[in-house]
């Protein structure tokens, strides 16, 4: 497998545990994606393509979404890594 392919096998695991971690927070608020998208002032496009892991998403979108669940952005992140499988990186050393 090449470099690239990998990388691209990593993204894809850290968007699809991202998109399934937001979707967890978002059924335990029971909030809709409709709700959440106008409170927080996010597409509900961009929130449905982002649970469903298909979205590459920026790091202001993911702070919105991380105080929508009353959340700091740094235990949002935390939470996101210790949902990674093991030995899990997107950066070597």
């Amino acid at each position: 497998m090449s470099i690239m392919a990998d990388k691209s096998a990593q993204k894809k695991i850290l968007l699809k545990t991202i998109g399934k971690y937001v979707k967890e927070h978002r059924l335990k608020s029971k909030k809709g994606i409709l709700l959440l998208s106008y409170e927080f002032d996010i597409s509900n496009s961009s929130i449905s393509k982002l649970e469903a892991g298909e979205r590459d998403v920026q790091i202001s979108t993911l702070w919105k979404i991380a105080n929508a669940f009353g959340m700091d952005f740094s235990d949002f992140i935390r939470e996101i890594e210790e949902r990674l499988p093991e030995n899990f990186k997107l950066i070597d050393n």
